[in-house]
């Protein structure tokens, strides 16, 4: 059976599954894909006749749920009918409810003509996709707690500590289920991740259909949650689906996170040998990380997982200090960023500012870990991403054919997902300031991943410079505004996010490109080329099989985002509609600022985890005084 259409769209929230699943339990007469990404039951007890009423009226009342208006109005959740008597239809449609419009009326569309193909005449069927459920029944359904038939699906993967694990775990899924079952009557869904100390986060999620009732809502969470121990103890991942109720959780994010919706879950402190070992109190949970403790490593431990922080470890040197790889006692790989002593903030500031950017979880955010403190030492702990910087992928010659323009623009989605989140959804908002191809990190699936984002809150630079503040920015990607006066705000990191669209849809580095005949930089280049309509001469040649009208699109997206003027350029939501809708009507950019050129020779044949792969010595990586109050990080 071919993937159906929204499996292949889900563009900026891919399905993240754990594969084919380890453990499968049923009830029923289940059968699913391979990889699980749809299960679906039929009924034996009754069919329809083809051309019979009852078959019109189904398919009737399942085309009406692929209705985006309808969609909208029910937040993804349709229970309807439509006949009487023995051709009477009740059938029920769900999407997960962080689903877009587009994608919950995609996912009812395709799933309902799949089931229909699969359960061809039953006048009874229920399938599961990943982001959507559709059920549909002779029988009455609504406001009936059902718990059959279902399935359980487990991850192939063990948790890295089980004992941790669960004890995160099950309150994380404690609150979801409070959480989804004081949800209305056209929502009953909750997120929310949890870090297991020193080892993983888990993302998860709780959902019923809104049609039954609280005290129903929550019977029926209680019941995948308390088989979860007796079929997937230990596995890093689990979903549970009914007809009422699912329930899911594992370590990667795999739905779309957000400020009213997401909750933060504190988890017992890690301890170290010589610390005495307390039982979790369930008064430490909340939804808030409150104990900086949790996010705190031995100094020891992440000394011998860098094997003392040798050379051979080195990824690479930045302004805010060295960066290297690390490998914990269970085996676990660990970016370790060892700060230079050059910063005057306070320990107790210190953590604090750590504690508020470790809560940034996004899917194309690098996560931070947690943080280390011995005397003058200051060690930040990342997760490591194994693939190299986009830098590298774009500009190095020899792996400069391996974007082709399906995975560029892929890229340039998930960067716009991820600032999105630093500038709107997320609890906090964070201007990067030092958006770049270098800050790019690309996972094995070719995700991108937004690192060094709050280095300017946990890093404060030594004040007998003069300066009142100090901050590191990179000349070609800096908005004027930025590199003048030291103004910044959401709109330089949208310049910076439009330079580094030119970047990937010409292949051309802004820092080093320089046009002899009108001694253009890249962007004054790609803005002539746009006025004189000769917008095909700037893109990289390597794209020949790429779609030209959405390549010039999102050129002009990034002329758009580079214009002198900071009123002028769209904001990050901006940019997604614009992406999202072929149909909407972009203005006309105006010119960019002209940059003079720095000689950037910059080293890209790093490997591994590159946080910072310039210098703070280089001429690309300058400190630039900023005069204004801004500061980074604006509680909301």
């Amino acid at each position: 059976m071919g993937s159906p259409v929204w499996l292949l769209l889900f563009f900026f929230v891919p399905i993240t599954l754990h594969h084919l699943a380890a453990q499968t339990i049923t009830k029923g007469d289940v059968s699913c894909t391979s990889a699980a990404e749809l299960c679906w039951s039929c009924a034996d007890s009754r069919n329809y006749t083809n051309g019979s009423i009852y078959q019109q009226n189904l398919i009737s009342l399942l085309s009406s749920f692929s209705n985006n208006s309808q969609n909208q109005a029910n937040y993804g959740f349709h229970n309807s009918s439509l006949g009487h008597g023995s051709n009477k239809v009740n059938a029920i449609a769900l999407c997960r409810g962080d689903l877009a419009l587009g994608e919950c009326s995609s996912c009812l569309s395709d799933s309902t003509q799949i089931l229909l193909r699969n359960c061809s005449y039953k006048t009874e069927a229920i399938l599961w996709a990943e982001p959507c459920m559709v059920r549909w029944s002779q029988d009455s359904i609504f406001g009936i707690m059902e718990e059959d038939p279902f399935i359980y699906l487990a991850s192939p993967h063990n948790a890295l500590n089980a004992q941790a694990f669960l004890q995160v775990l099950n309150p994380l899924l404690e609150f979801l289920r409070d959480r989804a079952t004081s949800g209305d009557s056209r929502k009953k869904y909750a997120t929310g991740h949890a870090i297991v100390p020193g080892y993983e986060t888990i993302y998860a999620h709780a959902q019923c259909t809104p049609d039954i009732d609280k005290v129903n809502c929550s019977n029926c969470l209680n019941s995948c949650i308390s088989a979860i121990p007796l079929c997937c103890s230990g596995k890093s991942g689990t979903r549970v689906l009914k007809p009422s109720c699912n329930i899911r959780f594992e370590y990667g994010l795999f739905y779309k996170s957000t400020a009213d919706s997401e909750v933060n879950i504190s988890a017992p402190a890690p301890v170290t040998p010589k610390t005495p070992v307390l039982p979790p109190k369930q008064d430490d949970i909340s939804e808030e990380i409150s104990l900086v403790e949790s996010l705190q490593y031995d100094f020891e431990a992440i000394r011998s997982a860098t094997d003392d922080f040798s050379d051979e470890n080195k990824l690479g040197q930045g302004g805010f200090g060295a960066v290297y790889k690390g490998r914990l006692h269970n085996g676990r790989y660990i970016a370790v960023k060892r700060l230079s002593k050059s910063s005057e903030q306070g320990d107790r500031e210190f953590k604090n500012e750590v504690t508020l950017v470790a809560q940034l979880q996004h899917r194309n955010l690098v996560s931070l870990l947690g943080f280390c403190l011995k005397g003058e030492e200051r060690l930040l702990i990342y997760e490591y991403i194994p693939n190299k910087s986009l830098n590298h992928f774009i500009f190095d010659p020899t792996s400069h054919g391996h974007l082709d323009w399906e995975t560029r623009y892929k890229i340039i989605g998930g960067i716009v997902r991820g600032l999105l989140y630093l500038h709107e959804d997320s609890r906090l908002r964070i201007i990067h300031r030092d958006l770049k191809a270098s800050n790019i990190l690309l996972d094995e699936d070719m995700n991108p991943k937004i690192t060094d984002f709050g280095m300017a809150r946990l890093f404060v630079m030594d004040q007998t410079q003069g300066d009142t503040r100090s901050i590191v920015g990179t000349y070609g990607y800096m908005a004027p505004e930025y590199a003048s006066h030291g103004r910044f705000s959401v709109k330089s990191d949208v310049f910076s996010f439009g330079v580094l669209v030119l970047e990937i849809t010409t292949g051309k580095k802004s820092s080093s490109f320089r046009n002899g005949e009108n001694d253009d930089d890249l962007l004054s280049y790609a803005w002539r080329n746009w006025m004189d309509n000769t917008i095909l001469n700037i893109i990289d040649p390597m794209l020949t099989a790429g779609a030209r009208s959405e390549i010039i699109r999102c050129i002009h997206i990034g002329l758009l985002c580079v214009q002198e003027n900071m009123n002028d350029r769209p904001t990050m939501a901006a940019v997604v509609s614009m992406l999202n809708s072929h149909s909407l009507t972009i203005s006309v950019p105006s010119r960019p600022p002209y940059y003079w050129h720095y000689n950037t020779d910059l080293d890209t044949s790093g490997s591994g985890f590159r946080l910072i792969e310039t210098s703070a010595k280089s001429e690309s990586s300058v400190y630039v005084s900023a005069v204004s109050d801004i500061t980074e990080l604006h509680p909301r």
